[in-house]
């Protein structure tokens, strides 16, 4: 019975190593069983110009790993490492082969392939082989002007139309100061575009250049030939009265949140005109850069004057200096034509187009802003009555509001502003049928002859 007993013993100790032993395998982080994960940042096309990003993860170390370009006649290693200290997380930017430039191949591959340091697997760790398939494209998008305004003005605007061949054409704008893009829209015929472009009148400076990107992140580029005429603005430097800050500015800081609580009538005027400000154009800049992308094959515009028999009692661009005993204050760029005739006037757009916005908007008051195409826009700011609501569509010389004194306005009038795609420019332009002649609609009538005979 003893000797039945210990044999029994020892089946039983061996048969718990065993499961002991299973059960490390099993949950011993030695023998994790993941393949490694393989990652790339692409959109299945390439120019083999610019890297691959590769990222391999695994949480027991990234042994090795190779990469290779495979074509239809070739196959040729991009890298390959066995790593000494396995890591975790491997950020890998693969450079195109040196032969790249002679690859006629339209498609090939990148076979990725990584090894961890793993037990599992009788000790070999785990392995993975991840294949990307890239369409090969090394040709810039083709670019050429095919008309434009001769001209743009400090603080105005002007034309271009393009053409752009590309079969894998991804991006198109025109790169203005700074940050700014300008959308263009298609036109006539396919490949051919059309677009607004403004010089903002607070830039000494202006350059406009239209830039095309394809999917495989080739870009061409083409400065629009534009003479660019410097225009003088008016500085005025207006002293702050007790009573226009004891007057218009409480009334006005009584409106505003920004100026709640605020007691001191220079810290009030200061919030108003440059917090309060930037408030309201932001609303006017994001309300006017939309571009429709539907086709257009004309665009046609009547001079721009809004109010019968108006007179101008402040100019568009005028730089305003506020000073207050002596001490400057603040600033800002009056960036519309203020036009006044009869009290609450008729206000009657020359063309029409899509009302965008009709409602309070702080400093302007009531502020109708009507889209006319091309990313064209008008505002028109101190309304006392709005005819027109959001959304509606209006016919040349209708009624849509009448001149007031709402907002940040000292007599009734009317603030006409225009915006190309966000950026205010001169009113005068647009009101000149010359101008409207020369810069619009003679470039598209250029542009067609010269698209006809392509």
């Amino acid at each position: 019975m003893r000797k039945k007993s210990n044999s029994s013993f020892g089946v039983l100790f061996i048969m718990l190593l065993v499961v002991g032993g299973a059960l490390f395998v099993y949950f011993s982080s030695m023998f994790e069983r993941n393949a490694p994960i393989i990652t790339m940042e692409h959109n299945g096309y390439w120019n083999l110009k610019k890297p691959l990003s590769i990222k391999i993860e695994d949480g027991s170390g990234v042994k090795s790993y190779k990469i290779t370009l495979k074509s239809a006649k070739e196959e040729k290693t991009l890298q390959y490492e066995q790593l000494i200290t396995p890591q975790t997380l491997l950020d890998l930017e693969v450079e195109p082969p040196r032969s790249a430039y002679t690859m006629k191949d339209k498609t090939i591959e990148i076979v990725i392939e990584a090894s961890d340091t793993s037990k599992w697997n009788f000790m070999n760790g785990n392995s993975v082989r991840k294949v990307f398939k890239f369409i090969i494209d090394k040709k810039r998008p083709k670019l050429n002007i095919v008309s434009n305004s001769y001209k743009i003005s400090r603080g105005g605007s002007a034309l271009v139309i393009f053409k752009v061949a590309d079969e894998n054409l991804d991006n198109l704008y025109i790169q203005g100061n700074g940050e700014k893009k300008f959308i263009p829209q298609p036109f006539y015929k396919d490949g051919y575009y059309i677009s607004l472009v403004a010089w903002p009148v607070v830039d000494r400076n202006f350059k406009a250049t239209v830039v095309a990107t394809d999917l495989a992140g080739n870009i061409a580029k083409s400065y629009i030939p534009l003479y660019l005429k410097q225009k003088t603005y008016r500085v005025s430097n207006i002293k702050l009265s007790n009573r226009f800050l004891k007057g218009k500015i409480a009334d006005l800081a009584e409106e505003f949140a920004e100026t709640q609580g605020v007691e001191d009538s220079l810290e009030q005027f200061k919030i108003i005109n440059e917090d309060v400000r930037a408030k309201n154009e932001a609303l006017i800049h994001s309300l006017t850069s939309k571009v429709k992308q539907d086709k257009i094959t004309n665009f046609k515009m009547n001079k721009m004057y809004p109010l019968k028999n108006a007179q101008v009692v402040a100019s568009f661009g005028d730089h305003r200096k506020y000073s207050y005993d002596g001490e400057y204050v603040s600033e800002s760029y009056h960036l519309g034509l203020d036009l006044a005739s009869n009290a609450m006037a008729s206000i009657k757009p020359q063309n029409g187009g899509e009302v965008v916005f009709a409602d309070f908007n702080g400093l302007y008051g009531n502020m109708p802003a009507i889209a006319h195409g091309l990313g064209l826009y008008t505002i028109y700011g101190h309304c006392s009555s709005l005819k027109v609501n959001a959304g509606d569509t209006i016919t040349k010389k209708e009624v849509i509001a009448n001149t007031g004194k709402s907002g940040y306005a000292m007599g009734d009038h009317l603030h006409f502003g225009v915006l190309v795609q966000g950026i205010e420019v001169r009113p005068q332009e647009w009101m000149d049928k010359q101008w409207i002649k020369l810069n619009i609609t003679d470039v598209i009538k250029s542009a067609k002859k010269i698209i006809n005979r392509d």
